[in-house]
């Protein structure tokens, strides 16, 4: 009998502060044989689902021009809307999650059959807001000083620290997080002090590196 939740590999979540490098982390725990799951990957996914896209502009659809020339759905005008409103979040959020959240458990499902997993991981940073987080036997939480993580998200998405702080109080507190982590990695000191933290904590766990 398997002693992990999905199948016969462990898998170990990633969640974080915005910017603190979870996807980069992800990354260093693949290089010793994880398969990722991309949780931002299938947030995207899910406003092309003709459902999800249909209930989305049903509610919103008459507020915003949130459909490109291209027919692709305009992420930040959605955002520019939800995340001024608690309560528009909350419907947003009622919309995407129980859909990412079956994405998520058939992903870890394909990982867990893939003969070269030898464990999978799963990206995502709203796992444990969404309520899925169970797919998981460990929970890692990718921690960064506030600046640095600040310093990420301007060059990467050219936010202000309004908008990183708009995007932090639609999750849970770095503390709530904290409280269900099993370990915590820092990623502030380039890719390869993230490794040698990973594969510290891999070893940790009886899945040392390879």
């Amino acid at each position: 009998m398997t002693p992990f939740r999905h199948g016969p590999k462990p898998t170990v979540g990633l969640v974080g502060g915005i910017g603190a490098g979870k996807t980069t982390a992800a990354l260093a725990f693949a290089a010793r044989g994880g398969a990722v799951v991309d949780g931002d990957a299938l947030g995207h996914a899910a406003l092309a689902d003709p459902a999800v896209r249909r209930r989305v502009l049903d509610r919103w659809g008459h507020r915003a021009n949130l459909i490109r020339p291209d027919g692709s759905f305009d992420r930040r005008a959605l955002a520019g809307i939800v995340f001024a409103d608690p309560a528009e979040r909350s419907a947003l959020e009622a919309i995407v999650f129980p859909w990412i959240g079956e994405q998520a458990r058939a992903a870890v499902r394909r990982a867990q059959a893939d003969p070269l997993a030898r464990f999978v991981v799963v990206d995502a940073a709203v796992m444990l807001e969404a309520g899925w987080s169970d797919v998981c036997d460990r929970i890692v939480y990718v921690d960064a000083p506030a600046e640095v993580r600040l310093s990420r998200v301007a060059a990467r998405s050219g936010w202000t620290a309004a908008d990183l702080a708009a995007r932090e109080a639609a999750q849970w507190p770095a503390a709530a997080k904290l409280q269900q982590a099993d370990a915590v990695i820092v990623n502030d000191a380039g890719p390869d002090r993230l490794q040698e933290q990973v594969d510290r904590l891999l070893t940790a766990w009886g899945l040392g590196p390879v």
